[in-house]
């Protein structure tokens, strides 16, 4: 009787070996599949960047000084969901992409500096004091940096509104998170930071103060240019004498992304479309106006989600930066720029593609619904058939 019941036990011993290997198998692909989706292809990706090479001498007339180099990253329309629009997992997965791209990117590349060109948020322009608050937090836990790397921000339409929509709480709102400065200067270079929204030229208040700023800035800018002393610019300090970097939300007045070319430039039934003056881009009034006050040597800015780079009166050249979000584009990207006060290249740097990641996965689903019958003798092992049919051919 011992022997039966001991032959008993062993028959339940076997399947239920099979069926612990087969979840082990399981576990084991599931696990290396989301480690490498989620988690090593942002550094498979961004370690393929590096930081463009530029000019670190500069001559004054008698000798030749070396200059320092600033490595800035920038970026545009992260458009973090708020409470109304998007599913739960498409804000889920958007932002886990757009948090680990770029720590991945802090910790390969160490940039000092980060920008980012407005539509931060996708809900800013009406989201409630309490959704604005939850917003912060996620927005300040994705992009959380060290000490020693700044982030700065400027405004776009879906952070503080269109113009029609734009009020006075809405941008103090924004400001008091991101702060309200206009110009910003390190390692010799000038950085100026414009709210586009409130550049309609039609008078309005914070419109009219925003040009006002803009005055201001144009005259430390000019008073840095002239012989030290000037009496016209006061006692104050004065600004580096480098010609600024001008970014905005807003691109600069251009007909079209008809001239725009490359993989992440807009797709071609939509390059011919006419962009309308103060919503895709700015009035031309305003642009000549920022070109003449600022006269700055690079235009960086976002809003279109696509790339594009255009020449404004044929010298001053400006780079629409592409959305950071797979949720505008398959294929996001960001600028990586090596800068000095007399020179600057910049490169650009792919994140991974949302189609191969679910391809992958498909993939890997596949391969495990195929496993599962096969293990069960619900479907012929690919590898035995392919033996067997060798070995049938052989004897023949």
């Amino acid at each position: 009787m011992a022997m039966i019941e001991l032959g008993f036990g062993r028959q339940n011993f076997h399947p239920l070996k099979r069926k612990s290997s087969l979840l082990l198998k399981l576990i084991a692909v599931v696990f290396a599949v989301l480690l490498f989706c989620e988690f090593l292809i942002y550094y498979l990706a961004i370690f393929q960047c590096n930081w463009p090479e530029v000019k670190t001498t500069a001559s004054d007339g008698e000798q030749a000084t070396r200059e320092p180099v600033l490595k800035a990253m920038f970026l545009a329309d992260t458009h973090l969901l708020g409470e109304f629009l998007g599913h739960w997992l498409d804000k889920l997965r958007r932002e886990w992409q757009m948090e680990r791209a770029f720590q991945t990117a802090l910790w390969l590349l160490q940039p000092e500096v980060v920008f980012i060109l407005g539509d931060i948020f996708d809900e800013g322009k009406w989201s409630t004091p309490e959704a604005w608050v939850d917003d912060v937090e996620r927005f300040q836990k994705m992009f959380r940096h060290p000490s020693h790397v700044q982030l700065k921000v400027v405004a776009g339409n879906h952070d503080i509104g269109f113009h029609y929509e734009m009020n006075t709480y809405k941008v103090e709102r924004f400001e008091k998170v991101f702060s309200s400065e206009r110009l910003f200067s390190w390692k010799g270079i000038n950085f100026v930071m414009v709210n586009s929204v409130a550049l309609n030229g039609d008078g309005c208040g914070i419109c009219s103060e925003t040009e006002a700023e803009l005055i201001e800035v144009s005259h430390r800018l000019n008073c840095s240019r002239e012989a030290r002393g000037s009496s016209r610019c006061g006692p104050g300090p004065l600004l580096p004498t480098s010609a600024p970097v001008l970014l905005q939300h807003y691109p600069l007045y251009r007909r079209s992304d008809a001239n725009c070319s490359g993989e992440d430039a807009a797709p071609p039934e939509e390059r011919d479309i006419p962009f309308k003056e103060n919503y895709d881009v700015l009035s031309q009034e305003a642009s000549q106006k920022l070109l003449w006050w600022l006269q700055p040597r690079l235009v960086l800015s976002g809003h279109t989600h696509s790339a594009c780079e255009v020449h404004h009166g044929g010298r001053v050249p400006e780079l629409s930066v592409p959305s950071f979000s797979w949720r505008n584009r398959n294929n996001p990207s960001f600028i990586m720029g090596s800068i000095t006060p007399t020179d600057y290249t910049l490169s650009k740097c792919y994140l991974p593609r949302e189609d191969v990641v679910l391809i992958i996965y498909c993939g890997v689903v596949g391969f495990l619904v195929v496993l599962t019958l096969t293990h069960f003798g619900l479907l012929a092992s690919p590898f035995l058939s392919g033996l067997n049919l060798l070995g049938k051919r052989k004897t023949r």
